[in-house]
């Protein structure tokens, strides 16, 4: 059963969703009208509808979806004419463009408060999207719009690369195999480092992060190395963090990327001061993440089609949010088809 090319899935509230009509809504000045081609889902979606996000980061009865790529279809009063027909991916914070931070191309750190794509404005889990025109990143004629849809997930990565500024003949780690971690992999593999090992639970993950271009591949329970000059944390948990610092050699750089639950036991601040080593953290991605993402994905440096397991079309959203939280590994990025 395909989903109707005008359909939506709207989250009432907590667990109750339904794919209902869609109504394009023209663009407005400064704005453009996108037909999506696809939307990716996360566990953030999946907290969207359980009911588990943070208070004032989701805005119910919602559209979700986050993670997606699509074509330019109409553009409002003053946006370019050129981007109709243009293939894009594009942002989800509604940052303010006034505040100090924004001016500071830090839009991730607005100080206006939290507005984004799929969480408290409409999403792309319908057959439009309409949003900021700013907020776009055109891609080449010939991208492919099912591996652009994770391109928003690599733009988070990226920051983290960036932050990380891993270079040329360092030694670099990754600590998680999810779809972030092989991103990582894939950013540092293109900054040519003298070796590149990746960290993980799951041993059914060595083929890709080598494929990807990992030089090492180790689990947790494994012995490892503690010189390492870079590393990226990936997964999410307290012990990962924990186990990202402990490769580090003395004056190393950590970026951590996961939010680990409420309350959980974090690095030990001594640790850090002693070994002096500088930490980061990356939350979304800022528009100088976002072009070099495009950029490096433009150049067929990231290729995240390996990562993609399932595409669905809209009314099988639910079982979409089962498939991602049911932790079997046969289950990678999943994709709803609008």
């Amino acid at each position: 059963m395909s989903a109707s090319p005008a359909s939506q899935v709207v989250v009432e509230a907590p667990g109750v969703q339904r794919v209902e009509e869609h109504t394009p809504r023209e663009p407005g000045p400064g704005e453009a009208l996108v037909a999506v081609y696809a939307v990716g889902i996360c566990g953030s979606d999946r907290e969207v509808f359980q009911g588990n996000r943070p208070e004032g980061y989701v805005r119910y009865p919602l559209t979700p979806g986050h993670e997606w790529s699509g074509t330019v279809r109409a553009v409002g009063a003053g946006v370019p004419g050129g981007l109709v027909g243009r293939k894009v991916v594009g942002e989800g914070f509604r940052n303010c463009q006034v505040c100090d931070r924004c001016h500071a191309g830090e839009t991730t750190l607005c100080t206006d408060g939290y507005e984004e794509t799929g969480f408290t404005q409409p999403g792309a889990m319908a057959a439009t999207l309409t949003l900021p025109a700013r907020l776009l990143h055109v891609l080449p004629d010939d991208a492919d719009l099912t591996a652009a849809a994770l391109l928003e997930p690599a733009a988070c990565i990226a920051a983290a690369a960036l932050k990380g500024n891993a270079q040329p003949g360092e030694r670099v780690a990754v600590v998680g195999t999810g779809t972030l971690g092989m991103f990582a992999v894939q950013f540092l593999r293109a900054v040519s480092p003298g070796e590149l090992l990746v960290v993980g639970t799951r041993n059914d993950r060595e083929a890709l992060s080598r494929q990807f271009g990992a030089t090492d591949f180790r689990t947790r329970d494994q012995e490892l190395p503690d010189d390492f000059d870079v590393v990226i944390e990936t997964a999410g948990s307290a012990s990962a963090a924990r186990t990202a610092a402990s490769l580090l050699r003395r004056g190393g750089r950590l970026v951590l990327t996961g939010i680990p639950a409420a309350g959980a036991d974090g690095l030990d601040p001594t640790d850090l001061v002693v070994r002096q080593l500088e930490v980061h953290t990356v939350f979304g991605a800022p528009p100088d993440a976002w072009s070099h993402t495009v950029r490096v994905f433009g150049a067929g440096l990231l290729d995240p089609l390996p990562l993609v397991t399932h595409e669905l079309p809209l009314t099988e959203f639910p079982h979409a949010i089962e498939l991602v939280g049911a932790g079997d590994p046969k289950v990678g990025k999943v994709l709803l088809r609008p």
